[in-house]
């Protein structure tokens, strides 16, 4: 993993989550905004269906900063106690999003190109779906997004946690 990170809500660092960044700086987590929680939402209202979302509840947010040569492996996400959709939020420089299958990290796999704006919603039977970012394309973010250069993708979720 090659990627910066910031989280809201709750901090991530493998195999678990807290609320403070204890491998960072020691430092609370700033809380997860509702608005955030809203636009991650109306994402799985639009991929699912309104029933779907009603009980989407996101509590936390991961924040990848990508520069030209960020990369990010296969991995699951399944450090959560829910099994609740995973909303990915795209400002910025494209890329190649790889999205997988549940049982390992080879293929089959779907690499699909994201642009600044794109939302992908991962939920259900693709829920725990290996994914990554093997490729950034450097220069193309449109003007006007706020990023000068690089890539944000925002992982927003339920962590299950209390």
């Amino acid at each position: 993993m090659s990627v910066q990170t910031v989280c809201l809500g709750w901090h991530w660092q493998p195999y678990r989550y807290s609320r403070t960044a204890d491998d960072v700086n020691g430092q609370r987590v700033h809380p997860f905004p509702a608005w955030l929680a809203d636009l991650a939402r109306d994402a799985v209202t639009l991929a699912y269906g309104a029933d779907s979302s009603r009980a989407y509840r996101p509590d936390a947010a991961l924040i990848n900063y990508y520069d030209r040569d960020a990369r990010l492996g296969m991995h699951q996400d399944k450090d959560e106690k829910a099994d609740d959709p995973v909303v990915s939020l795209s400002v910025g420089d494209r890329c190649t999003f790889r999205f997988g299958n549940t049982d390992n990290r080879g293929r089959p796999y779907t690499d699909v190109p994201l642009a600044s704006g794109d939302g992908f919603v991962f939920g259900r039977a693709s829920r725990f779906a290996y994914h990554g970012v093997p490729k950034v394309f450097p220069g193309t973010a449109p003007e006007g997004c706020g990023l000068a250069q690089g890539r944000l993708n925002i992982t927003v979720r339920v962590t299950g946690l209390t």
